[in-house]
């Protein structure tokens, strides 16, 4: 019974939250436009044929503007622009929610061991979110993943060893301001423990501001990705849009005027940047009251 109404009020706040999301139209175009391009990535290998990546099987010419077939033209080895633009968003939306999901739950963990348990290990995890917030996050990144083995899994842990200091420090605060509720004291007056203080009250409370963040953070991942990807440390049988951008530069599409192979990639990591910033934006002022007040 009790679960039964947990779950109720858990459908009628998440009511509330869609219902104060219509509200913001930017946040609605961002949220249509993401929908559209994740579809368009999940059905890529339904609606296009896969072996067209294969550069010994390209069949269009080099570098040869939009035309004949190719509706974006074609790259330096003959390969549909369209194709590659198609299966990189695969590779950028993948690599950029893992590492947001790894920051993430790195951060948060971080954060609530910081203010719940306070004294030495708090002193110590702050020692060390300051050390990793010092540092520039690219150039980390770029060692990491030059250290690590190429691929798809070294981005993401490379991106997401990097990227949580700032959720760790936003989940502390709001850890330290549920904490100091009359209704915690209370938990530990009738014998609760540290996990189910932090099961059942810190974490739920604490929810909604991360899952806002998190949105921000993907825009974040998938650009640190691209620019990754474009500095040649990106994994080269993956096709991703910051690769098809350091392809691009590497064949000399910049002297040679191909501007179909230029700006199809760049275009496509501003659009899902905005949608995801815009949804973010719209998020957050929904679940943080103070921003709702303004």
């Amino acid at each position: 019974m009790t679960a039964s109404i947990a779950w109720q009020r858990r459908r009628a706040a998440a009511n509330r939250v869609w219902a104060q999301f219509r509200t913001d139209r930017g946040g609605l175009v961002g949220l249509a436009v993401l929908c559209v391009i994740v579809l368009l990535a999940v059905l890529a290998p339904l609606i296009t044929n896969s072996s067209g990546l294969d550069v010994t099987q390209a069949t269009g010419g080099i570098l040869k503007p939009p035309g004949n077939g190719f509706l974006l033209g074609t790259d330096e080895s003959g390969r549909s622009v369209l194709l590659l633009l198609l299966w990189g968003s695969r590779v950028s939306l993948l690599v950029g929610l893992a590492a947001t999901l790894l920051s993430v739950g790195v951060g948060t963990i971080v954060g609530v061991l910081m203010a719940h348990f306070g004294g030495w290990t708090q002193a110590v995890l702050m020692r060390v979110t300051d050390f990793f917030l010092i540092l520039p996050s690219l150039v980390l990144a770029a060692v990491l993943s030059t250290v690590l083995t190429p691929g798809i899994g070294s981005i993401i842990i490379a991106i997401g060893a990097t990227a949580w200091p700032t959720t760790a420090r936003l989940v502390r605060s709001q850890t330290l301001a549920v904490e100091s509720r009359p209704y915690i004291e209370r938990s530990w007056a009738l014998g609760a423990g540290h996990l189910h203080v932090i099961g059942k009250h810190v974490l739920p409370a604490v929810a909604p501001l991360v899952f806002a963040n998190t949105t921000l953070n993907v825009a974040n991942s998938i650009i640190t990705e691209s620019t990754l990807s474009f500095l040649g440390l990106g994994d080269p049988n993956s096709p991703s849009w910051g690769e098809m951008l350091h392809n691009a530069l590497q064949s000399g599409a910049v002297t040679a005027r191909a501007w179909w192979y230029l700006l199809p990639p760049g275009v496509a990591i501003g659009v899902v940047v905005l949608a995801f910033m815009m949804c973010g934006r719209a998020l957050e002022a929904v679940l943080n009251p103070r921003l709702r007040e303004r």
